[in-house]
């Protein structure tokens, strides 16, 4: 049965018992500690089951938005009539219901895998099947140095559940001005950016009026899924993979990688860049 938005989801985060063993003294403390929650979650399109994720159960409204944006299942918003969540025995099911021209086109492509977390590459078959954004079309947008410096020093404190449990990923989506307008935490580095992606669909923003902030290792799959949104610039707390930067280059969009409060290493787009004095 459908589930109300007040007890859709188990709870984000768990407490959990264990032991800290004092590696110079061996002495030996109890704790209580918080997990971060992991679901399975049952993708379906009209009916017909398209992937199983692990997923962190909060935001799923905008995962499913991003993940099919992301997954080239839909192309825009309005090719989603509905998103409905489940509960079920052995998890979560989310319906997504498509407009009948999207859905054929689905249908006609469809593929279905098992997804682990964070894992986006699961189940396909073939290397035509690789993720593949269109070519952006004009100039990527130019940015302040001083706005990345903002954004990234900022994320940290807008990731609460990760503040609980040191245990997940975060996407944040900052404007040109450095501000940060969203984050979505999940235990997948993929769900989390899926998840912002959806927010940001949901709300009409603009991809070429900010930039993307994901923190872990930038693989090639996080630079399609922000190619797939239309975004042109981002900033990685890690380093990007040799394929994550060939396809930077390749849809120029700006890549910048190993970011921390003091600096930042840009592999891609540094004529995009604009340098003015550093945030203090």
């Amino acid at each position: 049965m459908p589930l109300s938005r007040q007890d859709a989801f188990p709870l984000e985060a768990m407490e959990a018992e264990g032991f800290v063993v004092s590696f110079g003294t061996g002495t030996i403390t109890a704790v209580g500690r918080p997990l971060p929650s992991e679901e399975p979650v049952g993708i379906v399109y009209g009916g017909v089951p398209f992937a199983v994720m692990m997923v962190t159960p909060s935001c799923l409204n905008d995962f499913a938005y991003g993940f099919s944006l992301t997954e080239g299942i839909i192309e825009h918003r309005d090719e989603i009539r509905n998103v409905r969540i489940e509960q079920t025995e052995n998890g979560l099911q989310c319906f997504i219901d498509l407009t009948p021209d999207r859905l054929h086109a689905h249908f006609a492509r469809r593929r279905a895998f098992s997804g682990r977390t964070g894992c986006g590459l699961c189940g396909i078959d073939d290397l035509a099947s690789l993720p593949h954004a269109k070519s952006p079309v004009g100039e990527a947008p130019r940015v302040e140095v001083a706005a990345i410096q903002r954004a990234v020093a900022e994320v940290e404190k807008r990731q609460p559940l990760n503040a609980q449990t040191r245990a997940v990923h975060a996407a944040a989506w900052a404007g040109l001005d450095g501000k940060i307008v969203a984050v979505r935490e999940d235990v997948g580095r993929h769900n989390a950016l899926d998840k912002l992606i959806g927010s940001l669909l949901l709300t009409d923003a603009e991809p070429r009026q900010g930039f993307a902030i994901v923190t872990s290792r930038c693989s090639f799959e996080l630079v399609e899924k922000v190619a797939a949104f239309g975004a042109r610039t981002l900033v990685a707390i890690s380093a990007p993979t040799a394929r994550a930067l060939q396809r930077a280059r390749e849809l120029d969009i700006t890549l910048a990688g190993i970011a921390r409060s003091d600096s930042m290493t840009v592999f891609h787009g540094i004529g995009h860049l604009v340098q003015q004095d550093a945030v203090q």
